[in-house]
């Protein structure tokens, strides 16, 4: 099926189910190999840029963290022709020093998810991405620049670990996460990323902070009551950051290698891959 292409994506998350300033709008129903995304994907313009926006959660927000079909949702970004994926998402600070409503652009990732998929390959394909820098430093970079521009306390790197939820952390997992030097937390952004790179996509993340999690003992514990005014300033200015960061990229990507992540990845060979195989990785081993 032809679909209108586009050459940035943008994942929103908890508080973010929109874009605001996404101009010539038309939904589109992706269909992949891996299942349905997660809602339809908006695409329309931002300046002269062509911009697919797609909700994690549906648009209703009707999907846990461990309900998302990640596969689906970077595979439709990949069909639409995107090489460049911007993510927001809320977390919860790990550290005295990152408060509510400032941002992180974390650069690297700690998985403690169990229940989900977090690669295209198997069933007759082996393949092994490096993964050492998770996160696109060019896209990285223009994401926090903006943020700042925007005047918005932005903390420059970090390490976000990935829960499975959907309940939050117990205090004895909060505390063990801290001794481990953690700076955010979260329950999306692992599998985007490990996902994103395999089909040799940019990937970053913008992360809205919501609350101090359950470590702090002078703070309110995490709550869903507690996160909804925070989430309601932060989606304002996550599509702020999100606008200027689509307009602030270089057309072409010139400081990473993700558009060259499978180069040296693949172990079987081209002759050994199946033709039903093929069909399925269509978009990514072409």
């Amino acid at each position: 099926m032809n679909y209108p292409p586009a050459e940035i994506g943008i994942l929103g998350g908890s508080g973010l189910y929109g874009l605001a300033g996404l101009q010539d709008c038309e939904e589109v129903e992706v269909k992949t190999p891996f299942g349905d995304p997660s809602d339809r994907i908006r695409i329309g313009t931002i300046g002269n840029r062509t911009v697919a926006f797609l909700a994690r959660h549906g648009r209703n927000h009707t999907l846990l963290p461990s309900d998302i079909n990640y596969r689906a949702n970077i595979y439709a970004m990949k069909l639409l022709g995107v090489n460049r994926i911007l993510s927001a998402s809320a977390v919860g600070s790990m550290r005295e020093s990152i408060h509510p409503r400032q941002v992180v652009l974390p650069d690297q990732f700690i998985d403690r998810t169990r229940n989900r998929i977090s690669t295209f390959f198997g069933n007759g394909v082996a393949a092994h991405i490096s993964f050492a820098d998770p996160v696109c430093p060019e896209l990285r970079s223009t994401m926090l620049s903006m943020s700042r521009a925007a005047g918005v306390e932005a903390h420059d790197g970090g390490t976000y670990v990935c829960m499975e939820g959907p309940a939050f952390s117990t205090r004895a997992e909060s505390q063990l996460y801290r001794s481990w030097g953690v700076d955010i937390i979260g329950m999306t952004n692992l599998q985007e990323a490990k996902l994103s790179r395999e089909a040799e996509i940019c990937y970053a993340t913008l992360a809205l902070v919501t609350d101090y999690d359950c470590w702090h003992e002078d703070e309110e514990d995490v709550s869903v009551k507690g996160l909804l005014a925070t989430l309601k300033a932060n989606s304002r200015l996550a599509a702020d950051v999100l606008r200027q960061t689509v307009l602030a990229l270089p057309q072409e990507r010139r400081e990473c290698r993700c558009g060259e992540a499978l180069k040296y990845a693949m172990i079987t060979g081209q002759d050994y891959i199946s033709p039903e195989a093929r069909k399925r990785l269509a978009a990514i081993l072409d």
